[in-house]
């Protein structure tokens, strides 16, 4: 068999083309493609509602490929173990309720269940802005408007593209970039105890793995948080290389928002 390169091309743009379409209109977008969000995605597939996640960098998997300080192991509770076992994802004890997993492994298996159950993974796309409405006198986020991020850190003046959903999730992590977003550019309060976003206090991981689920929820109509970005809005610690809170609060999420949608 020879190769043509019109044929490669033509099959990356439209099978590219399909994904994108698709993703016009969806039951959840989640912005960041971290732990959380893979976990909320994963059991969203599995309740057939459709997810699409948008993962600003080049690789999709957050913070878990680095492990701690580049030491590519993480630390899991023995809590969570129960959707680790359903994920597939292998681990081992180290002592009392403290398990380990690689953290490369973890990743990978994350990115490869919620993908073959049918989430949508579009990387080195980032959401710049959403869209809103208005609704009995209300303002409801109702959708993500996005660009590809190379466009962004050129500072190119290039329009964006805007993609409407059910519900939109800030996965972004320790900026919470969503949740800053929509308060700043609405003028709105969110759920938060300032109203805005007031950042994460210093690390103290036993109570940041504790509220890192806790603080998962509608933070305004149609927007929800969730991961590290959930304690950065509640202004709860941060918990280092240890991802047991970040996992319970993916299917957590999950939970809720198939409550909601379904």
């Amino acid at each position: 068999m020879k190769l043509d390169e019109r044929i490669i091309s033509q099959a990356i743009i439209e099978k590219y083309y399909n994904k994108l379409k698709s993703a016009i209109d969806t039951d959840v977008i989640l912005v960041g493609a971290g732990p959380s969000n893979l976990v909320a995605s994963y059991y969203l597939s599995q309740a057939k509602l459709k997810a699409v996640i948008f993962e600003s960098k080049l690789a999709p998997g957050g913070g878990v490929w680095g492990g701690g300080m580049m030491f590519n192991e993480v630390v899991v509770q023995k809590s969570c173990l129960p959707i680790l076992d359903e994920i597939g994802v292998a681990y081992s004890h180290y002592q009392d309720e403290y398990y380990t997993t690689d953290s490369v492994h973890l990743a990978s298996m994350l990115i490869a269940k919620t993908t073959l159950l049918g989430t949508t993974i579009f990387n080195l796309v980032k959401v710049v802005d959403v869209m809103f409405r208005e609704k009995k006198g209300k303002k409801l986020v109702c959708g993500a408007v996005i660009q590809y991020s190379p466009i962004e850190h050129l500072g190119l003046h290039v329009d964006p593209l805007a993609v409407h959903s059910k519900a939109l999730v800030d996965g972004t992590g320790h900026p919470a970039e969503i949740c800053g977003l929509v308060t700043k550019k609405l003028g709105i309060k969110i759920a938060s105890p300032t109203g805005s976003v007031p950042g994460e206090q210093s690390m103290y991981a036993d109570l940041g793995e504790e509220t890192v689920v806790k603080n998962t929820t509608e933070v305004f109509q149609g927007l929800w948080v969730v991961g590290m970005a959930a304690n950065n809005v509640m202004a709860t610690p941060r918990m280092g290389p240890v991802f047991g809170g970040m996992i319970q609060g993916g299917k957590f999420l999950a939970d809720q928002l198939i409550k909601k949608l379904k």
